[in-house]
């Protein structure tokens, strides 16, 4: 049984609250010794709720956004050690965006890794969208509940993994904070950084924002936390009034490339600059049902959509192959993946992954077969 939480310590984590709420910046020092406490479980789940809304509100600075990282990387995180031939490279989006699309990410890291890199990913099961990219990639085989012996295994064997960010083996310390996360249906800081708490770290990154706002700040903070190289991006409808955590084809891509001197350089992409035609919401939209979302992208991968979906799939495919020098530019990247997909590596990587990525193997191959059987 936990030991009572001191009063003073209460009313200290509460000052800190009130000061956020009076929209108040904390220091690093501050957000990471309050993020200590939630990991710890020194706080009621109250307080930790009440935390996560005023940080949110005020917005963060990159200060407090470093220091949370800083505070569940050092204290919630296992650290898996990794050998591959190459560097990896990790993407992600963010959530919380106003725009839920079907899973984009996974279908890039999917095509991307048949093009020859090594992706990890960092994901969870939904929050803050309809369908998270463990319930969809659990439904296609691949096990997401085992320990870490599997995804350590699938990155260095197949090239892809993912690590489950509920997984209480990966993240032991979170158990609290992560129940009060899966409550709450609006973006937190945990949006920002939980996408970064990778257990191998990888220096390279591609990662989707919830906001314009937010790709000049999350491209300093991965600066600030010693990324080599990263891809920041976010896209808009047509109307330019709603956007996704993703490249898009609806609309104007606001983009900020890390390179390694530390520069970051900001462009703004319109899919018609790479070869792509517009695509409506409704194509690329989520069906909010976990199977559906699953047979969509196994679709895509499988070549058998070779509409708006695969466009956008292999549009965010691009960055990792830039990112990694495997293609020039953005235009040349998406006609690699294209490549991949037509002619079956990325449905093979797919398989590969399902089979390397389980406790299981068998039982996660005759689950994906049944998928691909009701194509």
């Amino acid at each position: 049984m936990t030991a009572p939480v001191p009063e003073e310590r209460l009313r200290e984590f509460g000052a800190i609250i009130s000061r956020l709420m009076r929209k108040e910046d904390i220091s690093r020092a501050e957000a990471k010794e309050s993020w200590r406490q939630i990991c710890a479980e020194e706080q009621p789940e109250l307080q930790q709720g009440a935390f996560l809304a005023a940080l949110k509100a005020k917005p963060e600075t990159l200060e407090e956004i470093a220091g949370t990282f800083e505070a569940l990387y050092e204290y919630d995180t296992v650290k898996v050690p990794i050998d591959t031939p190459e560097p990896i490279i990790d993407n992600a989006g963010t959530g919380a965006d106003t725009l839920k699309t079907f899973n984009i990410s996974t279908g890039a890291a999917i095509v991307a890794a048949a093009c020859g890199l090594y992706v990890v990913r960092h994901a969870a099961r939904a929050v803050s969208s309809n369908c998270g990219a463990v319930d969809v990639v659990e439904a296609l085989g691949v096990d997401v509940e085992s320990d870490l012996a599997a995804p350590k295994q699938s990155i260095e064997q197949a090239g892809i993994c993912v690590w489950n960010a509920w997984l209480p083996a990966l993240h032991p310390a979170f158990i609290s904070t992560a129940r009060v996360a899966s409550r709450m249906r609006f973006g937190s800081t945990l949006n920002l950084v939980g996408p970064l708490l990778s257990p191998t770290m990888p220096a390279y990154k591609v990662m989707g924002v919830p906001s314009i706002e937010a790709v000049d700040l999350e491209a300093r903070i991965l600066r600030e936390l010693g990324f080599k190289r990263a891809f920041v991006m976010h896209g808009l409808d047509e109307a330019g009034d709603r956007g996704i955590d993703e490249l898009s084809t609806l609309g104007a891509n606001h983009i900020a490339e890390l390179s390694p001197d530390g520069s970051i350089e900001r462009s703004v992409v319109l899919p018609e600059e790479l070869g792509l035609r517009r695509a409506r919401y409704e194509d690329i939209a989520s069906s909010r049902d976990v199977q559906r979302e699953a047979l969509t992208l196994l679709r895509v991968i499988a070549g058998a959509d070779e509409g708006p979906r695969q466009d956008i799939v292999c549009l965010n495919a691009a960055p990792l192959l830039h990112v990694m020098d495997r293609a020039e530019d953005l235009g040349d990247g998406v006609a690699m993946a294209r490549a991949a997909i037509r002619d079956g590596r990325a449905l093979e990587k797919l398989r590969d992954w399902v089979r390397w990525q389980n406790a299981i193997p068998e039982a996660g191959l005759r689950t994906f077969d049944r998928m691909l059987a009701q194509m």
